[in-house]
């Protein structure tokens, strides 16, 4: 009998998408049995009735979840990961942009060697901003130094993974997610496979450069805690220079007078101080939001409708 292998898809407005995806999936010749989990994370167009009219083409491969409002791709990735059922596990976007034909390689890797992962990276980044490929090269720069869990540049949540991976991956049920990290953090052997940057078929992207700031923001603070240790280290620092300036200030004072002349420097010196402190309030909050919505236990997703009547098939 043929392994299974799931092909995890959160889609949010992919309503051109989903049909291509699908046929292009179709010709990719893979010597194992495959089904689809299409994850509609709230979409606003006609996405889940495109993956309602694949259902009914190909009722035996085809399955969707549907969330009951916008949840983000972190939520979706986690649902369709938690509906899998596949001795194998690919997680893909619907746009095309993670090269289809890398799905071979992958499998016979996986199942020639002792990895059990499969990941990709982007060499370049052609097509997109200068200022959105800027500030991603800067973040992983910044994260791998910061971060004790490595994340290779240019990764991508395109891979396929074994189901002892896909399992340890269920078992971090964190509210705020960030896939990269995790997929790093719970270990395992991981290949990564580079290829150059391709853009999307059809559609516009849903990511702003704004969402992808607080989404690196989140990286960072979920995986990395030296911020809260740079502000302690900065506010040291602020401390022995307010001292220094301090006695600095009243010993010109004693000696040439004029005790009205500096205000000047000493504005400086306070919006210095305060815009730092307020800086580091800022990290502290996101820190203690973490903390709150995790203390909150709420569902990571809600589904309204799905055709998968048991989440924990496999």
């Amino acid at each position: 009998m043929q392994p299974l292998l799931s092909i995890v898809v959160p889609c949010f407005n992919e309503e051109e998408m989903i049909p291509i995806f699908y046929d292009y999936l179709e010709n990719i010749p893979l010597p194992l049995n495959r089904e689809y989990i299409f994850v509609n994370d709230g979409s606003k167009d006609n996405s889940l009735q495109q993956m309602k009219q694949l259902k009914q083409l190909d009722p035996s491969h085809v399955h969707y979840v549907s969330f009951s409002r916008n949840f983000g791709k972190e939520a979706g990735i986690y649902a369709g990961l938690q509906y899998a059922a596949g001795d194998f596990v690919v997680l893909m976007d619907v746009d095309l942009q993670d090269p289809p034909e890398l799905l071979p390689e992958m499998f016979n890797i996986l199942t020639t060697t002792d990895y059990d992962c499969v990941g990709t990276r982007r060499l370049t980044r052609e097509g997109e901003p200068p200022i959105r490929s800027f500030f991603s090269k800067k973040f992983y720069q910044v994260i791998n130094k910061i971060s004790q869990t490595e994340i290779v540049d240019g990764a991508r949540d395109y891979r396929m993974m074994t189901r002892q991976m896909v399992d340890a991956i269920l078992q971090m049920t964190e509210y705020n997610r960030f896939s990269k990290g995790i997929f790093s953090w719970v270990g395992f052997n991981t290949k990564y496979l580079p290829y150059n940057n391709i853009e999307r078929k059809a559609g516009e992207t849903s990511w702003s450069f704004w969402q992808l700031l607080l989404y690196a923001l989140d990286g960072i603070t979920s995986f990395s805690t030296v911020p809260l240790t740079l502000s302690s280290v900065l506010g040291f620092i602020l401390f022995i220079l307010a001292i220094v300036l301090g006695i600095f200030f009243l010993i010109r004072t004693l000696l040439f007078g004029n005790p009205t002349s500096g205000w000047t420097s000493l504005i400086v010196i306070i919006l210095f101080v305060s815009g730092s402190q307020l800086f580091f309030l800022g990290i502290l909050g996101k820190y203690l939001s973490h903390i709150y919505l995790e203390s909150k236990k709420r569902p990571l997703f809600i589904v309204k409708e799905s055709d998968i009547r048991n989440k924990d098939r496999h």
